[in-house]
């Protein structure tokens, strides 16, 4: 991702605030082959990660489907990903099958490392304050280390700080000087905002890497070897025009969202035109969603949730640009 994401909200004005992240789980990769095993398997480039810098990617089917987003970084000289505890087990199983001889280790390192998200405009700032680390002024998915602590950028209003179970109760100590506690929702619903997708149990396989605009997020390497999905998803950027693609929307309703819901639009008759990807309570109420949409239907219909008598999605582009 070339450019910092960046949006204004009053939620984050109203002073730092920090989350527990244990909704997502990890997954260590170590040995002297983590490194060619993981480009072997992934959609994104290994060679863009190291220890300053983190990416997105996905691992797919043969068939080029989405089983897992995540993101990647490098600590020490081993790779953690982090992706839904819910598909930890089976996304980790699946990953072993194809270690053979390779010289690497798969752990699951969930419950040895704390994982807390920072949000708020003195986010920056304040992570300086009580870790001694900073950000360069662009500093998405930059990465900074100390020995106690792993710190992720994804804007400088928006971190995720990693560190031991031992180290954990004096972070946690500083950083209640400085912030407070919030839901995990108000995590979710940033991603939101900055059109970042997490596949859940409930979305495996629906999606291309390109659907949920991997590429536009640096997911996505067009100059890397094979990996699993790879001459389908080479195929798509290559030889043919995205019929779908994701989308930033609000719904207003009372009623609950949940992802993989249907969405309709009068130009597909009684064919669904795309898929809720994650949904999150707003500050206003209602609820922002990530949804993947057939593009010609949003440029000319409106989008209901559900039926055609459903609510409509109140449509916006993505804080990045997109390409076909």
């Amino acid at each position: 991702m070339d450019n910092e994401i960046t949006f204004k909200d009053k939620s984050l004005e109203d002073g730092n605030k920090f989350v527990n992240l244990s909704h997502y789980g990890l997954i260590r990769f170590s040995g002297d082959d983590a490194q060619s095993f993981l480009q072997n398997q992934l959609t994104c480039d290994l060679r863009e990660i190291n220890r300053q810098k983190a990416q997105f990617g996905s691992y797919c089917t043969p068939q080029g489907r989405v089983l897992v987003s995540f993101l990647l970084w490098q600590q020490n000289n081993d790779y953690f990903m982090q992706i839904p505890v819910s598909l930890l087990t089976s996304i980790k199983k699946r990953l072993s099958l194809y270690v053979l001889r390779a010289k690497v280790q798969l752990i699951d390192a969930t419950d040895t490392l704390v994982r807390i998200g920072l949000i708020g405009a003195d986010a920056a700032k304040t992570m300086q304050q009580i870790i001694g680390l900073d950000f360069d002024s662009n500093p998405c998915l930059q990465v900074r280390q100390n020995e106690k602590v792993c710190a992720i950028s994804f804007s400088r209003h928006q971190m995720e700080l990693i560190t031991s179970m031992n180290d954990a109760p004096l972070l946690m100590d500083s950083l209640s000087q400085h912030a407070i506690p919030a839901d995990i929702n108000f995590w979710n619903w940033l991603n939101i905002q900055s059109a970042i997708p997490t596949i859940l149990p409930e979305t495996q396989e629906m999606f291309l890497p390109q659907m949920i605009n991997l590429d536009a997020i640096g997911g996505i390497s067009f100059n890397k070897g094979c990996y699993p999905g790879q001459e389908i998803v080479a195929r798509t950027h290559y030889l043919g025009k995205l019929k779908r693609r994701m989308y930033s929307a609000r719904i207003g309703t009372i009623d609950t969202i949940s992802p993989g819901d249907l969405l309709y639009s009068r130009d597909m008759d009684d064919q669904s035109c795309g898929n809720i990807v994650n949904v999150a309570s707003s500050p206003n109420g209602d609820f922002d969603v990530l949804a993947v949409i057939q593009q010609s239907s949003v440029e000319t219909c409106l989008i209901h949730w559900q039926s055609l008598q459903g609510p409509t999605l109140q449509i916006k582009p993505p804080p990045y640009s997109l390409s076909d």
